[in-house]
């Protein structure tokens, strides 16, 4: 019966990217990652953006081993570490303490790849998309089913959002153990079809703080972010959630931009100040107001995360028109033909008085390129063994 045995346990997985429309910002235990305020996001296509992860487990492993985007990376790294800690915690837990023999041995190493199809640290939630899939394919290797949100919060906050399609709520939670500090679907991605989101790539660089220290500086001496955390916020929740309950562009669209720069006013009002904002931001935010003034209404909205890149929120039958305003605005350099990416965009002419009213100083090459994606469903099983990141060695 031994020899039945397969040398090699194998599960891949593929997790999406989320981006926030009511920010977290700032921890109240750094350890189990607890949010001081909860969030609201919105999960992409994965079409567009996914992370994808095999695990796979054998006897003949002699230590765990981790590589991303295949290149080796360090095993130890602390959050990595507890989100192994916790699936194998869960999975002892379903098997009763005793050893299921039919079950695989928790004593087993493990090697991990994982690829992004999209730039790792430039601001595009790299993380969350991560640790989602890390989790689910440790999951799905041990055999665990539980509520896995909380287990993917302890790599990456936001990556408890990532564990569902559509809109996701994490809940702060009230406990010191973190048991209620988790993701809830608010609506599925299928709620609102006509919703779509640009992704305005501007540098694939390195953000100049990263997000895990720089919430903290924050926490420490924002009183701004107290404030935002213990009384904005939680009006905003209740309302973001009535928005999207009732499709409500107009309010969906200005709550997100109120909320994204309010985030960014307690990243100034951080001491020292952290700026993730920069020039060209602030003039894709100038753009997006003057378009909104020019039609009367809220057609597009945008959002920040900690990093310059811009996402834009619109209605489809608005994307053709505000992708060719992004055109004029940040002529492409070099790369025409390969500037808008993702969901086909059809082309759209613009009136004289919109271009006079809305294109105001053009910028060419500044957008690097524009991801045209909508919202999507939370992580994936891939079942076509011809998708593993590992070989039959367990090797990438």
């Amino acid at each position: 019966a031994m020899a039945a045995e397969r040398a090699l346990a194998v599960a891949t997985c593929t997790a999406p990217v989320n981006i926030a429309v009511i920010k977290y910002w700032g921890k109240r235990d750094t350890d189990l990652i607890l949010p001081i305020n909860s969030s609201l996001s919105v999960t992409l296509h994965q079409d567009q953006l996914k992370t994808t992860t095999t695990a796979a487990a054998s006897r003949d492993f002699t230590e765990d081993r981790l590589w991303l985007n295949g290149k080796e990376e360090d095993v130890g790294h602390p959050r990595v570490q507890a989100c192994l800690r916790e699936v194998r915690r869960l999975a002892r837990k379903r098997r009763g303490g005793g050893e299921d023999t039919a079950a695989l041995s928790l004593s087993y190493k493990i090697h991990i790849a994982s690829e992004n199809n999209f730039p790792t640290a430039a601001g595009l939630a790299s993380s969350a998309a991560g640790y989602a899939c890390l989790v689910s394919a440790l999951a799905r290797l041990y055999g665990v089913e539980e509520e896995l949100s909380e287990v993917a919060r302890r790599g990456s906050g936001s990556a408890c959002r990532s564990m569902f399609g559509g809109f996701v709520q994490w809940q702060r939670g009230e406990r010191p153990d973190g048991t209620d500090s988790l993701a809830l679907q608010v609506a599925p991605e299928t709620h609102w079809p006509e919703l779509r989101i640009l992704v305005l790539v501007v540098s694939g660089e390195k953000k100049p703080v990263g997000s895990t220290e720089g919430m903290q500086t924050s926490v420490e001496t924002s009183p701004l972010l107290k404030h935002r955390a213990e009384v904005v916020v939680p009006e905003r929740l209740a309302q973001m959630m009535r928005h999207i309950r009732e499709r409500d562009f107009e309010g969906f669209g200005q709550l997100a931009m109120r909320d994204s720069n309010q985030f960014h006013a307690t990243c100034l009002d951080t001491f020292p100040p952290i700026f993730y904002l920069t020039d060209l931001s602030r003039h894709i935010i100038a753009l997006a107001h003057r378009y909104n003034a020019h039609h009367g209404h809220t057609k597009v909205a945008y959002t920040f995360d900690a990093g310059p890149n811009a996402v834009i929120f619109a209605l489809a039958d608005t994307v053709a028109e505000f992708v060719e305003v992004l055109r004029r605005s940040f002529p492409p350099a070099t790369n025409g033909d390969q500037f808008v990416q993702g969901l086909p965009v059809g082309s759209a002419a613009l009136s004289q008085e919109l271009v006079a009213a809305v294109v105001t100083e053009p910028r060419p090459g500044a957008v690097q390129y524009i991801l045209h994606t909508k919202p999507g469903p939370g992580p994936q099983l891939v079942d076509d063994p011809s998708q593993h990141l590992l070989g039959a060695d367990g090797l990438p």
